[in-house]
């Protein structure tokens, strides 16, 4: 049987028929009209938070420029044998424009709005500048920029490292073992820096006497002097306290102690190997120390190897490390000298005798030379007399 090519009618009145539709029409439409809204709310909460990191942005300014040496070339530059050098370690100080067009560029890339940020990139983050591609943890917009990075969180900073790529900053994604605070390699250190101080209390050492030739086992004295070093903290490395503590200031001075030790060198040609324990070695923490500058004594009880030294001085923190400075300019706490130990196969008194020799030969030159003069003269003279007769 062939179906009725017409529908049945609706049973009830027509105007309800048609009153449903419009329902669900309406019912669409409130619908549709809800999701738009909610899209527009969140949309302009991204969009505020965003506004709030571009404004932050706006309102970053340049640091003040360091001390910078006052000698030679300036910035990066390659030397005559085509090495790269960076005077002062790096003195290119980037400017406020700089800082804010890195600023604005990474909030734009990372802020979760349509221009590059949450929800034009799928709402994963984009990686912050150095970062190496790491991304950040999270969803796009807030964890990427315009929230947590720009607008709730203060939003007055730069990029996340400062726009620098770097490898990183803690453990996290290291391969190795934890340290544990014994003197282990091949280890990730988590221990925070700590505290730094200002560059007019930075820790300075030098060593202000010291022998230049000794005997083998013959003891010695090297006197030492420190400044802005409370030498008050020290923790036994072989006890488990090395590179444990964090830097700690006292009324701004740098807390540890300060090393001394000799170590022989095959030669003076090539940096040394590092593994050989060095013949002579103490840390000094003496409760003493400050901002005045002082002298302390090392007294080494003889070197037992004959040939060139090299004698080291510098100061450590708690963990044995040397003291951070305010400005990578600044010259670290530390000193050395080379010292000769024994003879060196008659080198000194080879020289001074060929230097005694020298001095002979030149005393006979000029013996000789006056003898030829005095001949000379008196040549001259009896030609003369021979003249007058």
């Amino acid at each position: 049987m062939r179906r009725s090519q017409y529908r049945r009618a609706t049973k009830g009145p027509k105007w309800l028929n048609g009153k449903r539709r419009l329902i669900a029409a309406a019912a669409t439409i409130v619908a549709f009209g809800a999701i738009v809204t909610v899209t527009q709310v969140s949309d302009a909460s991204t969009k505020k938070s965003t506004d709030r990191a571009l404004a932050a942005c706006d309102r970053i300014q340049a640091p003040r420029p360091s001390k910078l040496s006052t000698t030679g070339k300036k910035g990066t530059y390659k030397d005559k044998n085509g090495v790269t050098q960076h005077a002062d370690d790096g003195s290119e100080a980037p400017s406020t424009q700089t800082l804010r067009d890195k600023c604005r560029k990474w909030v734009m890339q990372n802020a979760g709005n349509n221009n590059g940020g949450g929800n034009n990139n799928g709402g994963g983050a984009q990686p912050s500048p150095g970062q190496s591609g790491q991304p950040n943890a999270g969803n796009g917009g807030n964890n990427g920029g315009g929230g947590n990075n720009g607008g709730n969180n203060g939003g007055g900073q730069t990029p996340p490292n400062n726009g620098l790529d770097v490898l990183a900053q803690n453990c996290d994604n290291s391969q190795l073992q934890p340290h544990t605070g014994f003197q282990e390699g091949n280890r990730c250190i988590s221990t925070a820096f700590g505290e730094v101080g200002t560059e007019g209390n930075n820790p300075t050492l030098l060593i202000v006497d010291h022998p230049d030739q000794v005997e083998v086992g013959q003891p010695f004295t090297i006197k030492v002097s420190t400044r802005n070093l409370i030498r008050d903290r020290f923790l036994g490395a072989a006890a488990g306290g090395y590179y444990l503590e964090s830097s700690v200031l006292q009324n701004g001075l740098q807390r540890g102690h300060f090393h001394t030790a000799c170590r022989s060198l095959a030669n003076e040609t090539e940096a040394p190997d590092p593994a050989p324990a060095p013949e002579f070695f103490v840390a000094t923490e003496d409760k003493k120390g400050g901002a005045t500058p002082d002298v302390v004594d090392i007294n080494v009880p003889g070197l037992p190897k004959a040939g060139v030294t090299q004698c080291s001085s510098w100061s450590g923190d708690g963990s044995h490390r040397i003291p951070m400075m305010q400005r990578a300019n600044q010259t670290p706490s530390f000193d050395s000298f080379r010292i000769q130990v024994g003879g060196n196969g008659g080198g000194n008194g080879g020289d001074q005798g060929d230097q005694g020799g020298d001095q002979g030969d030149q005393a006979g030159d000029q013996g000789d030379q006056a003898g030829d003069q005095q001949a000379a003269d008196q040549g001259q003279q009896q030609q003369n007399g021979r003249r007058r007769g």
